[in-house]
C-alpha cells in the first residue's frame, strides 16, 4: 500500500490536532511532510518530535529561529520556514499528495490555493477558500485537476450521501435538496435582550463540539451555517433555495440529501471531526477509527426545529451576500472576521456582529471581485473600513 504524503495547514488548530490523532491510529498509510502554525509553537514542536516532517512553517522569522533552535536541541532535523511564502510552499510540496488545509479565515486562502495549483487532493476545512471566491476557485480545481473534499462535518455527511459517482462540484443527479444541520450554539433559547450581555467565555462554550475560538463564536450567531451554506453552494452546485439550514441541537445528523423521490438520505456520527476527517483521508476506502459506537438508545431524541432569523441575523445575511455575488460574500467575510475579533477583544458587544457586517455589506456589497487581485483588494478595504467603524465607535 502505498504511503502518502500529508501537509497540515494549521496543525495546532483542532481540525489540525484531530488530523494527527489518526494519522497516528495509521503510521502505515501516511507520512507527515509539512506541518505549520501561526503562534502555538510548543505544541508545533511536539507534533514535529512526534511527526518528524520535513518541514514546519510558522508565522515569521523571529518564531522560526526559535522553533528551529528547539529542534535543533531536540535533535530533530526538521526544516523551519515563515511567512505566508512558506505556507505556500509547503502546501506544494512535490512529496505532498494531500493537504490539509485548516487555518482558519482569509489567511487560509493562498496556501490553499497553492495546494489546488499543485494538483493535490486538498481536504478544505478552510471555508473561507470558497466564500471568498467560489467561481474562482473552483475554476482552479477544474485547471489543475485537484481533487476537493470536504472536511466540514456538515459538508462531509452531504458527499457520504451523494453517488461515489458525484465529486464534490458537482450536482448530484436527481438531488431535490441539501440540508445543513446546527446545533443552535449556546445561545438557542436565549433571547435577544439577554444576547445584549453574552460574554466571549461563554460564547466560545458550544455545547457540543470542541472548537477554536472564532469558528465558536460564528455557530454562536450562526455565521457559521451561513459560512457553510456559500460552500455549499459552490462544492455541490445548487442555488440558495434548495440548500436548507434546520437546527438540530443533538448534532448527530450532520447533514442530510434529499431526492427527487421522496427519500431522504442523511449520515450520522458523534460530534467528533476526526469522523468526517478520517473519511477524507481514506476516500474512497473507509479508515477503522477508535471512536466509540453510536448508541441511538441512549441519544433517544433527535430534534429539529427551524432557525430564528430575528435572533440570528447573520444568517440572513449569508443568504443575502450569496444571492447578491458578486463580491458581497467576499466582504461578507472580511466583515465577520473583524467583528469577531473585535467582540473576543470586547471591543463590540455580541449582538454587534451582525450590524457591522450588514453595514459593510450596505456600503461595499455591490463591488466586483471577479480576479483574485480584486478579491484580496476588497477584502482589504472591508477590513480597512470595519476597523474604522469600529474605532469610530470606541
Amino acid at each position: 500500500m502505498a504511503v502518502t504524503g500529508l501537509c497540515i495547514l494549521g496543525a495546532t488548530g483542532s481540525i489540525g490536532c484531530s488530523t494527527l490523532d489518526v494519522v497516528a491510529q495509521h503510521p502505515d498509510r501516511f507520512r507527515v511532510v509539512a506541518l505549520t502554525a501561526h503562534r502555538q509553537l510548543d505544541r508545533l514542536l511536539a507534533q514535529c518530535q512526534q511527526f518528524r516532517p520535513d518541514v514546519a512553517v510558522v508565522a515569521d522569522a523571529g518564531a522560526a529561529r526559535h522553533l528551529q533552535d528547539a529542534l535543533g536541541a531536540a535533535r530533530v532535523s526538521t526544516q523551519v520556514w515563515h511567512g505566508e511564502e512558506g505556507l505556500v510552499r509547503a502546501a506544494a510540496l512535490p512529496e505532498v499528495g494531500m493537504t490539509m488545509a485548516a487555518i482558519v479565515g482569509a489567511a487560509g486562502l493562498m496556501p490553499t490555493l497553492s495546494a489546488v495549483r499543485g494538483g493535490k487532493t486538498v481536504l478544505l476545512a478552510n471555508k473561507e477558500s470558497l466564500v471568498m471566491g467560489g467561481a474562482l476557485f473552483m475554476a482552479e480545481v477544474q485547471r489543475h485537476g485537484a481533487q476537493l473534499i470536504p472536511i466540514d462535518s456538515e459538508h462531509n455527511a452531504i458527499f457520504q450521501c451523494l453517488p461515489r459517482a458525484f465529486a464534490p462540484g458537482l450536482a448530484g443527479a436527481g438531488v431535490r435538496r441539501l440540508m445543513l444541520t446546527a446545533s443552535g450554539g449556546p445561545f438557542r433559547r436565549m433571547t435577544a435582550e439577554d444576547m445584549a450581555a453574552v460574554t466571549p467565555e461563554a460564547a466560545c462554550a458550544h455545547p457540543n463540539w470542541v472548537m477554536g475560538r472564532k469558528i465558536s463564536v460564528d455557530s454562536a450567531t450562526l455565521m457559521n451555517k451561513g459560512l457553510e451554506l456559500i460552500e455549499a453552494h459552490w462544492l455541490f452546485g445548487l442555488p440558495p433555495e434548495r440548500i436548507e439550514v434546520v437546527v438540530h441541537p443533538q448534532s448527530v445528523i450532520h447533514s442530510l440529501v434529499e431526492y427527487v423521490d421522496g427519500s431522504v438520505l442523511a449520515q450520522l456520527g458523534h460530534p467528533d471531526m476526526r469522523t468526517p476527517i478520517a473519511h477524507a483521508l481514506g476516500w474512497p476506502e473507509r479508515l477503522p477509527l477508535d471512536l466509540p459506537p453510536l448508541d441511538l438508545v441512549r441519544v433517544g431524541n433527535l430534534g429539529f426545529e427551524a432557525p430564528d432569523h430575528a435572533r440570528f441575523p447573520s444568517l440572513g445575511l449569508a443568504y443575502d451576500a450569496l444571492r447578491s455575488g458578486g463580491g458581497a460574500p467576499v466582504v461578507l467575510n472580511a466583515a465577520n472576521e473583524l467583528a469577531v475579533a473585535a467582540f473576543l477583544e470586547r471591543r463590540l458587544p455580541f449582538v454587534g456582529i451582525p450590524d457591522l457586517i450588514d453595514r459593510a455589506l450596505q456600503r461595499l456589497g455591490d463591488q466586483a471581485a471577479g480576479c483574485w487581485e480584486a478579491v484580496i483588494e476588497l477584502d482589504r478595504r472591508t477590513r480597512a473600513s470595519c476597523a474604522a467603524w469600529l474605532e469610530e465607535g470606541s
